[in-house]
C-alpha cells in the first residue's frame, strides 16, 4: 500500500490538533494492519474523551488528504504512554526538571544506563543530574530516552 510520509500528515493535521487543544508528538504507519496511529498528548494528560474528540476533528480533512491514495485504513488515535521514548527537542524541553532515563548505544562514561533529573537539552545534547554527577550526554549516543515510571 503506497502512503504519504508520517511527516507531511503531522505537518497537514497540526492546525486541528492546535483548535483541539493538543499537541501531535508522533504518527506512524503499520503497513501490516494498513494503520495509521495518530500519537497526542496535552498538559495533564490525554484521557480516551481527548482521543474521540481529536479523532473526530481529523477524520474528515484526513480522507481530503487522502494519505492512502485510495486504499482503505484504520485511523487510531492514542496518548504517547509514559515510556514513549524522546524524539524531538520539544519532547526534551517539556519534561525539564523531570527524571528521566538514558540508555546508550555503547559506554559512555563507564556507564550504558544513567537515570536523573533533566536539566537542559541545547544543541542535541542532554544534560542531566544523575547519581554519578552532572552528565553531558549526546542525544546520537541513545539508542533510549524516556521518563523514568518509579513504583
Amino acid at each position: 500500500m503506497k502512503v504519504k510520509p508520517a511527516a507531511e500528515i503531522v505537518a497537514f493535521l497540526a492546525p486541528i490538533a492546535e483548535e483541539v487543544g493538543v499537541e501531535i508528538v508522533d504518527a506512524e504507519w503499520d503497513m501490516r494492519r494498513r494503520a495509521l496511529t495518530v500519537f497526542i498528548d496535552k498538559e495533564g494528560g490525554v484521557d480516551l474523551v481527548t482521543c474521540e474528540v481529536f479523532h473526530r476533528a481529523i477524520d474528515g480533512p484526513l480522507d481530503e488528504l487522502d494519505p492512502t491514495f485510495g486504499a482503505a485504513y484504520t485511523l487510531n488515535c492514542s496518548s504517547p504512554g509514559l515510556d514513549r521514548p524522546f524524539k524531538t527537542e520539544q519532547d526534551f524541553l517539556r519534561h525539564i526538571g523531570e527524571k528521566i532515563e538514558v540508555h546508550l548505544y555503547a559506554p559512555f562514561d563507564g556507564a550504558k544506563y544513567f537515570e536523573g533529573e533533566l536539566l537542559s537539552f541545547s544543541d542535541g545534547v542532554i544534560k542531566l543530574n544523575a547519581a554519578q554527577g552532572e552528565k553531558e550526554i549526546p542525544f546520537g549516543k541513545c539508542s533510549k530516552v524516556c521518563l523514568l515510571i518509579e513504583v
